[in-house]
């Protein structure tokens, strides 16, 4: 990355959140597999297709059990937020490819027969020596009466969204100058394939120190504070403890560098292959306030595809929420 980045070398990038199996393809020569769309620069493909889809959550009590050991950990105080993450193996009639034609995001790529990402959070952009990010944190369903009015008033969520500002603004400090919060914990509607959330923002940005290059700067930033936690390096470690497996690709980050600018996303709303089957990876932020039986709700709210509900038949979950912990 350093060194096309210092001779102007357009390239795009995809780095897993182990940073095992980093990928980086120079954009005139890029693998017949690797399909992309940032900012809607094409317009999604529309499709009469009926789309089916079931999703088949992990058992709340399993859940469960690695949320009291991420709990227990931030009480002993190795932690102050960890995003949780499981996968939830689903069920549809359409390929990962027809997932991506028909997706509607911000960012979209397509690893054929590994992985789609349609995510809606930007991780960093270069534009002009400006360097900003856009941390995402809080989530609710926008069918809930005033869901923007009482996410905005929740404080664990607050909490949350600050910590990770916080978070992001240290790090950016870390290679840029001048760094402020432009605009600190504003929503935006995301449509799903049977409901819409709001999730909320912040966008931080600075003057981007002279001479530092692409390898570098992603290299002081990584993994992307939003989905990981803070304090970084321990909290990292309680992550491999409690998921007890690699995420790979997902809550990676992948961007491309056009020669000047750069424009990146982190890689979340995520659908995997794995053995002939497919799952979807999910999760939310725990903190020392966090409820078990909310943030398995939220784990599970995360599963769509933001796709016309014209075109969607989601066929439900083996899970009910009228049942109390223990029933379900």
């Amino acid at each position: 990355m350093n060194e096309w980045s210092s001779v102007a070398t357009p390239f795009i990038f995809i780095l897993d959140f182990e940073l095992k199996k980093p990928l980086i393809y120079r954009l005139d020569e890029l693998p017949q597999n690797l399909h992309f769309d940032f900012e809607n620069l094409s317009l999604p493909i529309e499709s009469d297709k009926e789309i089916k889809f079931q999703s088949f959550p992990v058992p709340f009590g399993k859940y469960e059990e690695a949320f009291r050991y991420v709990q227990q950990e931030i009480n002993f105080g190795n932690s102050y937020l960890l995003n949780l993450t499981f996968p939830t193996e689903i069920k549809t009639n359409v390929s990962l490819s027809d997932i991506f034609r028909q997706s509607k995001a911000r960012y979209r790529i397509h690893m054929e027969n590994e992985f789609v990402c349609f995510s809606p959070e930007s991780f960093i952009k270069i534009k002009d020596g400006i360097i900003s990010t856009f941390p995402m944190k809080g989530t609710i369903d926008a069918g809930i009466p005033n869901a923007e009015n009482i996410l905005r008033n929740d404080k664990k969520e607050m909490a949350e969204h600050a910590t990770i500002v916080d978070l992001l603004r240290n790090d950016l400090s870390q290679i840029a100058r001048n760094v402020i919060v432009d605009t600190f914990a504003y929503t935006e509607r995301v449509n799903g394939h049977d409901t819409d959330l709001f999730q909320m923002s912040s966008k931080i940005s600075g003057t981007l120190i002279d001479s530092l290059e692409v390898g570098t700067i992603l290299s002081k930033l990584l993994p992307a504070g939003s989905v990981s936690g803070a304090p970084k390096r321990k909290t990292c470690e309680i992550i491999r403890e409690s998921e007890m497996r690699d995420r790979g690709y997902y809550t990676g980050v992948c961007g491309i560098f056009d020669g000047q600018n750069l424009d990146s996303c982190v890689m979340i709303r995520f659908i995997e292959q794995q053995d002939g089957k497919l799952f979807y990876r999910s999760g939310g932020g725990i903190t020392a306030q966090s409820s078990c039986e909310r943030e398995y709700k939220e784990m599970i709210d995360k599963v769509y595809v933001p796709i016309s509900r014209n075109h969607t038949n989601k066929q439900g979950s083996n899970t009910s929420f009228a049942l109390s912990p223990a029933e379900a």
